[in-house]
């Protein structure tokens, strides 16, 4: 019964980070990534590596959705995190909001969580099965 649960609960991690995740994807999809653009260009990094957004905000949560490669799908998100702290949340990096809480929070759940992933697997509940 335990690993049953275990498999359920990484189920319904995988199934949270990756829902959430591809609605960032599906609103890039559908209003484009030229903000992103700049910031990487203002970055000094060519502008494909904008596209990056695509494979960690839609591939990676739809591989984590299905539980295919899911840890390869948790590393996307997590690399894709990491470029969102640098591209657009260095600034907020140390900073605490009006109720005490990290401002970037979300961010770092989302990050944090793609990390728990990668480590322990995505449990037996998928395509892959293991």
């Amino acid at each position: 019964m335990r690993n049953d649960l275990d498999d359920v609960g990484k189920l319904v991690l995988r199934l949270t980070l990756g829902i959430l995740i591809l609605l960032h994807g599906i609103a890039k999809i559908r209003h484009g990534i030229t903000p992103i653009e700049g910031m990487v260009t203002g970055m000094g990094m060519p502008a494909f590596v904008t596209y990056g957004a695509y494979v960690g905000e839609v591939l990676g949560p739809l591989l984590l959705i299905a539980g295919f490669y899911a840890r390869i799908g948790a590393a996307l998100i997590a690399v894709n995190m990491l470029f969102a702290f640098v591209l657009a949340h260095m600034a907020d990096l140390t900073s605490l909001n009006e109720s005490g809480g990290w401002t970037l929070e979300l961010q770092g759940m989302f990050l944090f969580t793609a990390i728990a992933l990668v480590l322990m697997g995505p449990g037996r509940i998928g395509i892959n099965q293991r």
